[in-house]
């Protein structure tokens, strides 16, 4: 398979910070219909790497390709309008609108929030919130503020915020932190759902929700990849089991 072929397409991807490689030379290459999760020690570069496909990061050198084309360099926006979506740990909501809010002002029309709110809501608007409701098990609740949602459903708003924008590549920093068990059920539920029809990539900790909704899993170490494969490939590794049990 040619790297033409992939949703997402890392080659020689390096950026330094004060003369310490974060990512040193790492290549990555995603599928589509991919549910990817990265793993790996603290300060392994998880979260560098995508800030770096994202944007928010630029690179000092290698490659970032998205459904082929070159994205190194771009401006944010530019890349979340070529659809790379990309959720924090931390939710970033709207708490004092209601669930249909916020679902309605993430819809791409070029509106403002206030224009969003105050112009009238058309169908089409009205059955894409429809649907991201009850992809991400929201829809009995759309008059609810989201202030009184509970911490997964307010997870769960913001990747609908996301699913609103239809992005081809989903990439999520810890989604479970902080959830019940049955929110990590469900939410593993839900990114499995999602993943059809685009890529998802997530950093994770928990490696019980990891072997629930890999497709394959990437393990980082010092800026590198150092193991790919199934979980059960990873977790038998012995670099693996020397990064891990080493540290």
């Amino acid at each position: 398979m040619s790297n033409t072929d992939f949703m997402l397409a890392v080659e020689d991807l390096t950026v330094s910070f004060d003369g310490f490689k974060a990512i040193d030379n790492l290549t990555l290459y995603v599928d589509r219909d991919e549910l990817r999760v990265i793993i790996g020690p603290n300060g392994a570069g998880k979260t560098t790497l995508l800030d770096l496909i994202c944007g928010k990061t630029r690179a000092s050198g290698g490659s970032i390709k998205f459904r082929n084309r070159e994205m190194t360099g771009l401006p944010e926006y530019q890349i979340v309008r070529a659809g790379v979506g990309r959720k924090f740990q931390t939710p970033s909501i709207y708490e004092n609108l209601t669930v249909f809010q916020n679902l309605a002002v993430s819809f791409p029309r070029g509106r403002s929030v206030l224009g969003a709110l105050t112009f009238r809501t058309t169908e089409a608007e009205r059955q894409r919130v429809a649907e991201v409701a009850a992809e991400i098990a929201l829809d009995e609740v759309l008059e609810r503020e989201a202030a009184q949602l509970s911490h997964g459903q307010k997870q769960w708003l913001e990747i609908g915020m996301l699913l609103m924008q239809d992005p081809k590549l989903l990439m999520l920093d810890e989604p479970i932190a902080g959830m019940s068990v049955r929110e990590r059920e469900l939410t593993a539920e839900l990114l499995k759902r999602i993943s059809k029809g685009r890529a998802v990539i997530v950093i994770e900790h928990d490696m019980d929700f990891v072997q629930r909704i890999a497709d394959k899993v990437t393990v980082m170490h010092q800026g590198r990849i150092l193991a790919e494969g199934s979980m059960a490939q990873v977790q038998n590794d012995p670099r693996v089991i020397d990064v891990y049990l080493g540290h």
